[in-house]
Order: structure tokens, then C-alpha cells, then sequence
């Protein structure tokens, strides 16, 4: 495989058009995509063991964390979805009594959103479990590793950033 140079003037695999298209499974972003998956699933059972909660239910209970109530709609925002999509969710957690809903004093039509007592444990068992499963993540790699994997994902963070805005602006 062919090397260009990275902006950082360090070489850097890039594709050759003399050489076969390879699959797409060994192209990084795949590799990235199966790794997240495998986080994403395992967390999914982990908290679903832990705390009984679905995946958008601990994702409503970690976004409102230990912060102030939040709207309906800054609490989609937050987790990414619609409020269609997350209403059902807070029905769930609502009747588990995980959340309190009141009305904004600012503006009485707007609901915020809250963590009860039990919601606020369901939050830290999250946390905890989040915790861990970074630590066993983490475990074999150098403080210097670390450090230069956390900048080579901010960095990789920051172009597929830069690639997103492109596609919506490829219209």
C-alpha cells in the first residue's frame, strides 16, 4: 500500500489507484464502526443488566445526569433524536418514577425534565459501569499510548467533522 504525507508531515496509509480496491471491512472507518458497535452492544447489556434500562432510556438518564432539569427539546438535542422519538422513553422512565416532569417557570407551556432520587442512582450505576468498562478498555495501553491515541481520535474526530459538512453542503 502506498503512503501520503499527513498534515503533520508523517506518512500515513492512503489508497493507490494502481493497486485492487480493498474490501471495505479493512478501510479504517469500518474498523472504527465494528469497534463502537461492539462498545455500543455491550454497554446496551451491561446497563440493561445493571439498571433495567433500554438504550434510549440510558441515554434520556445519562444526558440529564446530575445537571439542572432540561426541556423536552434541549434533552432530544441532546441525545440525538427526535422528541417523537424519545416520548415513549419518558412515558417508561415517568412511570418508574427514574424522572420528574414540571413546568418550566419561565414559560408554563415548556415541561423540564428531571432525575428523581432513584434516577440519580440509575445515573451513577451508569457512570460506575461506564467508568469500568473504560478502565478495562484502556488497561494495556502506556500512559504515552493513551495520550497519543485520545490525540489521533481528536484529530480523526475533527476531519470526519470537517467531511460531514461537506456532504451537507454537497446538496
Amino acid at each position: 500500500m502506498s503512503q501520503t504525507e499527513s498534515r503533520g508531515g508523517a506518512t500515513s496509509p492512503a489508497a493507490d489507484e494502481s493497486e485492487p480496491s480493498a474490501p471495505i471491512t479493512v478501510m479504517l472507518s469500518s474498523r472504527l464502526m465494528v469497534l463502537a458497535n461492539l462498545l455500543k452492544r455491550g454497554a446496551i447489556l451491561r446497563y440493561k443488566r445493571l439498571t433495567g434500562l433500554s438504550s434510549v432510556e440510558f441515554g434520556l438518564v445519562a444526558s440529564l445526569g446530575r445537571r439542572p432539569p432540561m426541556s423536552v427539546a434541549r434533552l432530544a438535542e441532546a441525545v440525538g433524536q427526535d422528541k417523537g422519538q424519545i416520548s415513549r422513553a419518558l412515558a417508561n422512565l415517568l412511570s418508574r418514577k427514574l424522572i420528574a416532569k414540571t413546568a418550566n417557570p419561565k414559560d408554563s407551556r415548556e415541561v423540564l425534565i428531571s432525575l428523581t432520587p432513584a434516577g440519580l442512582a440509575a445515573h451513577d450505576a451508569i457512570v460506575e459501569g461506564a467508568q469500568e468498562r473504560n478502565r478495562r478498555l484502556l488497561e494495556q495501553l502506556t500512559e504515552a499510548e493513551f495520550h497519543t491515541l485520545l490525540g489521533q481520535v481528536d484529530q480523526l474526530t475533527a476531519i470526519a467533522a470537517e467531511m460531514l459538512e461537506s456532504e451537507k453542503n454537497a446538496r
